[in-house]
């Protein structure tokens, strides 16, 4: 498995791609491994068996006598973690008729309770262990797999023993009782419940368009009402003696143990599963089917206008080889061309907002072509046409040799950061790496043999190459063509094959390298000098005063291996926005970067970067605003030049401005349709007292922005206040700081920031006696309830804030356990703390749950009863461990990388108790006591004291 992902357009493209039901193009990174050797044939490990790709040494396989098979490594990233995946080859694809959803159920229920442990025991284990639930301990069922997933924090002896029993017995003797199956039911129906809406339902319809006349097409994991209901222990463990064996099994580990260990561990606890009845062949995924519809239009107004093109060609297992991955190589060359015109189009306005190509296997059904066009508003005839016409032009007309170096350079770029950010690569993303080639039949390669691969194709890949590959992606059945419509159409049908049918001359668009460079950027003035130089205590970081004011805040190590964090802040962040109405900030973060440096736009910033590891992001803080960007060693002096250069001659191209517009619009329009959208627009508002520097616009505040108005509220605030400039990673910091000095250095000095003044009043929310109101669109049994205290803020009270965060997890896990587990009322609860270090006040502490349209007042009876059960005794000492232990692991293994570090001292040369609140964490949690988890429900869990929220269907 040879794959990596293409540099990301700055664009709405990867989010577009995200939430589609197609994966984003080449959106793994190639799986790492310091280093890889050929093995004899005779001992070729199960993974590799057919393939002539070079064995990952750093893994060792093995196979148990059952046909259990693993893979284990021992990985110090994080320090003291174990990652464990147990991979079930099962999914939705296997289920009958009658058992739609099955394979889901059965993954829930395997957490309830097994011959080791008694019902919501392993939770409550794996916490004491430090794995937070959800995070650190999860599963995933896809169309072909479940996943259990779980990553030990710490891992000692006794708990990687206590782990694998506990995993054992998941898998072999879960507990199924009536009892459980019930309990479990319900969740499952309200995961199901809060799950539909107009985005699920678009995305069966869409599947069901795409994959007609294959099992795919009318399988989705969840399952329905009627199969989740009808579901017996004795027909839920039918499902499960079929499919959960050995032989469709296989465990890997990553971690800080010992490959011995990990394999004795699974050897002693693993060698007695056996098989239920005789074996299952595998289930037949069907072949595409040209008999079957093309087209497809939904209306479904609370859904972005989308287009959907898909070419469908049978899959069909190939063995894992060089020669196959050089094939596929070429073909991500095509597409990443196709996909630059695509963007480049969008950037100069055209009538679509984003569009993607992806070429790719899915779901071992079919090896597909799949389009994905969000349209500017409705005008889906015209996007499918601007689109259809750039496909036209790439089937027929070669591309240019510079485009073909340019997505090479590319490509070559993101092999180079995999290779040289190998040492970092976390334990989980290696064990994950495993669930993904056991699920797509291949292998896993290591960084440089990747890179290999690819070079070796580097500068032998004809134009003639590139335009065959094209040409076969748009081969097999189809096109089938989905249209999902905000907007109703009676005859949309007919204008959809009218579409279709239209003729089609190739637009041509330029994809090539522009010829700028670095070198073409404006140049800097002098450089600064530095006038005092600190070493921040205990920190490991040193803070520099440049002569033109700029401050720095450096830290290096090497154990970030080929990894360079760099963030410049800069302003008030959002305590300078206008607090009596909405601002021009919304359209920022699409914006501040695409609109440009100097006369050069975001095309031209994109030919400078070719091939480099050089980028960055516009952040709106509590308190500053920042540009990011996350770099490598190599690359690190132009990032700086990059941001530099931003502050110094900022660009302010329209365009960005009017795309911004554009998705605003497409999205505002969804909103409606979930309590989760409503919630998503309406919360930081309603947390804040409706303070408008926290409020979203509408359709019409945001269609009313201009460019010139943006730039009159952007450039002033870029203007705004002293920068402080953080780079924390794997440099050389004497070499940086020259850098540094010839850049942000040659920066005019900036002005002061204003006092603030009745600006840096925030609030939390108001409280209420009757539960507030709003009414969605959607499904008339999904509703939403929140309950919420205001808190402070501050980093002056940061001991206090911490504490909350453990009162909220407490809260959090009893909620859980009550709401969800024995109650089955909703899926998801949680409760949460948004104390900010950087506002003065305005903090809350804030219960929310999905719920049924009818159950807000037993959402708030439970959360109110919680609350006063807080504020009146002691914690237990097992829930306080419980909710220690996991954020102490969360913190020991974020402590150990430099953007952990990076983020804790943002804005600490402004505030210098910052320097030791960042340093306090670990001790704070030592020392707290259930006493005071109590003292701050006490002081902020006050009877009356609560805002209340329901969002319900309109009536």
């Amino acid at each position: 498995m040879i794959r990596t992902p293409s540099r990301p357009f700055r664009t709405l493209l990867a989010a577009l791609l995200a939430t589609s039901f197609i994966a984003p193009v080449l959106a793994e990174k190639p799986k790492t491994a310091p280093a890889a050797v050929a093995v004899p044939k005779s001992n070729v490990p199960w993974l590799y068996r057919g393939s002539d790709i070079p064995v990952d040494t750093n893994w060792a396989f093995g196979e148990i006598e059952n046909g259990l098979r693993y893979a284990v490594r021992k990985n110090g990233v994080p320090p003291g973690q174990v990652s464990i995946r147990i991979i079930i080859d099962a999914g939705s694809m296997m289920e009958l008729a009658h058992e739609g959803g099955f394979a889901h159920f059965n993954e829930h229920l395997s957490f309830r309770g097994s011959k080791y442990v008694s019902d919501g025991e392993a939770k409550r284990v794996w916490q004491r262990l430090g794995a937070s639930f959800g995070s650190d301990t999860n599963a995933i069922t896809s169309s072909t797999q479940t996943i259990y997933k779980l990553d030990l924090p710490n891992a000692t002896e006794t708990g990687l023993d206590e782990t694998f029993k506990i995993l054992s017995g998941m898998m072999t003797a879960p507990t199924m009782g009536q009892a459980e199956v019930d309990a479990e039911r319900r969740t499952v129906l309200a995961e199901l419940r809060e799950g539909e809406g107009p985005g699920e339902r678009v995305s069966n319809a869409q599947r069901k368009l795409l994959f007609g006349g294959q099992p795919l097409g009318l399988r989705s994991p969840i399952g329905t009402v009627e199969t989740l209901s009808a579901a017996t222990p004795q027909t839920l463990r039918g499902f499960r003696d079929r499919w959960y064996r050995p032989e469709r099994a296989v465990i890997a580990v990553s971690g800080d143990v010992s490959t011995m260990k990990a394999e004795a561990l699974i050897r002693k606890y693993f060698s007695s599963w056996k098989g239920v009845g005789p074996a299952t062949p595998d289930a037949d995924f069907g072949t595409p089917q040209d008999n079957a519809p093309k087209t497809g239009f939904v209306h479904e107004p609370g859904t972005a206008t989308a287009v959907t093109m898909a070419w469908l060609r049978p899959w069909q297992y190939k063995d894992d080889t060089i020669a196959m991955n050089q094939g596929r190589l070429v073909d991500m060359l095509a597409a990443s061309i196709i996909n630059r015109r695509l963007e480049q189009r969008a950037r100069a306005g055209g009538s679509y907002v984003a569009a993607g190509i992806d070429r790719s296997d899915y779901a071992r059904s079919v090896n597909g072509t799949f389009i994905t066009i969000q349209p500017v508003g409705d005008g889906w005839e015209a996007a499918l046409a601007d689109v259809r016409a750039a496909l036209e032009d790439a089937r027929t007309r070669a591309p240019t040799k510079d485009e073909i170096d340019r997505e090479t350079a590319e490509i070559v770029a993101a092999f180079d950061v995999a290779v040289e950010s190998t040492m970092v690569e976390p334990s989980s993303q290696q064990a994950d790496s495993i669930g993904e080639a056991v699920n797509i039949r291949e292998t896993v390669a290591a960084p440089d043999v990747a890179r290999d691969v690819f070079t070796g194709l580097k500068g032998t890949v004809t134009p003639a190459q590139i335009l065959k590959s094209t040409q076969d992606m748009f081969t097999g059945v189809g096109p089938r063509v989905f249209v999902s419509s905000k907007v109703a159409s009676p005859d949309a049908a007919k204008r959809l094959e009218a579409a279709l049918a239209a003729p089609v001359k190739a637009l041509t668009i330029d994809g090539s390298k522009g010829k700028v460079t670095f070198d073409s950027l404006p140049k800097f003035g002098p450089a600064a000098t530095v006038v005092k130089q600190t070493n921040l205590p205990g920190m490991d970081t040193r803070s520099y005063t440049l002569s033109n004011g700029v401050k720095v805040l450096m830290s290096t190590s090497p154990l970030e291996s080929g990894r360079v964090f760099v963030s410049a802040r800069f302003g008030n962040g959002r305590l300078a926005l206008p607090m009596d109405r909405v601002s021009p900030a919304w359209a920022a973060g699409n914006t501040m970067v695409a609109s440009g440096i100097a006369s050069f736009n975001q095309n031209d910033l994109d030919a400078m970067a070719s091939g480099r590891k050089i980028g960055m992001e516009f952040e709106i803080g509590d308190d500053s605003f920042a540009f990011n960007a996350k770099t490598r060693p190599a690359d690190l002096d132009d990032q700086l030049k990059m941001i530099a250069a931003k502050f110094a001659t900022p660009g302010w191209d329209a365009a960005p401005v009017r795309r911004a517009k554009s998705a605003y619009a497409a999205e505002v329009a969804t909103l409606n349709a979930t309590p989760q959208g409503i919630l998503g627009r309406e919360m930081d508002l309603l947390l804040h007292s409706g303070d408008k520097r926290w409020q979203n616009p509408t359709a019409a505040e945001a269609d009313a922005l201009t460019p010139e108005a943006f730039r009159a509220f952007w450039e002033p605030m870029l203007a705004s206040g002293p920068i402080e400039l953080s780079v924390f990673g794997d440099f050389g910091e004497a070499k940086t700081l020259e850098t540094i000095k010839a850049t942000f250095g040659a920066l005019k000095p900036r002005k002061p920031l204003k006092p603030l003044g009745k600006a840096a009043l925030v609030k939390g929310p108001k409280p209420n006696a009757t539960a507030q109101i709003i009414r969605h669109d959607g499904n008339k049994d999904q509703a939403a309830a929140l309950l919420a205290w205001e808190t402070g803020g501050g980093v002056a009270s940061v001991y206090e804030s911490r504490v909350l965060d453990m009162l909220a997890a407490i809260f959090t896990d009893r909620l859980f356990e009550q709401f969800r587990e024995a109650e089955g009322e909703a899926y998801s609860p949680s409760v949460f703390s948004t104390w900010s270090t950087g506002l003065p006040s305005g903090g809350s502490l804030v219960a929310y749950s999905p719920v049924k349209k009818e159950g807000s007042a037993r959402f708030f009876t439970r959360a109110k009863a919680i609350a006063a059960d807080l504020a009146a005794k002691p914690v237990t000492a097992d829930e306080l461990a419980r909710a220690i232990a996991p954020m102490k692991e969360t913190l020991d293994r974020a402590q150990t990388g430099r953007y952990y570090w990076m983020s804790q001292l943002a804005g600490a040369t402004r505030d210098p108790a910052r320097v030791p609140a960042a340093a306090s964490w670990i001790t704070d949690l030592e020392r707290m006591t259930a006493a005071d988890i109590q003292a701050v429900a006490q002081k902020y869990l006050v009877p009356g004291k609560g805002y209340a929220l329901s969002i319900l269907p309109k009536e």
